[in-house]
């Protein structure tokens, strides 16, 4: 289960590479020629030994790119100790469900909000 804190981490390093690529064409070739060893560096440590990433470089004006996130296994996700506190003292909890897919809308409008920021 993604936790708020890796949500976050991860739009933060999302940012960080957009803005060096945007500085430094090598940086963007070497982003979307070899992410996995550019991304990395970048973190200074080392990805899942199974992970892939695909780079691709949207800063074309012309197309509107559209990234499908993957479906959220409902069966193996489970409540963080803070939403089982929050269950228990009757306060409104969020699924993290919900937060995921408004972590995805969330990406795929900066994807958006990027491509426009170019013009």
């Amino acid at each position: 289960m993604t936790t708020l804190e890796q949500q976050k981490q991860s739009a933060e390093l999302i940012k960080t590479l957009a803005h060096k690529a945007w500085e430094s064409s090598s940086f963007k070739d070497e982003l979307v020629k070899n992410p996995v060893s550019t991304i990395e560096s970048v973190m200074g440590y080392k990805l899942a030994e199974n992970a892939k990433v695909i780079v691709e470089d949207q800063t074309n004006a012309s197309f509107f790119f559209l990234n499908i996130p993957r479906k959220p296994n409902l069966d193996e996700m489970e409540l963080t100790d803070e939403q089982l506190e929050m269950i228990s003292g009757g306060e409104l909890v969020i699924i993290a469900t919900v937060g995921l897919g408004i972590a995805c809308v969330g990406l795929f409008a900066a994807g958006i909000a990027i491509g426009q920021a170019i013009d």
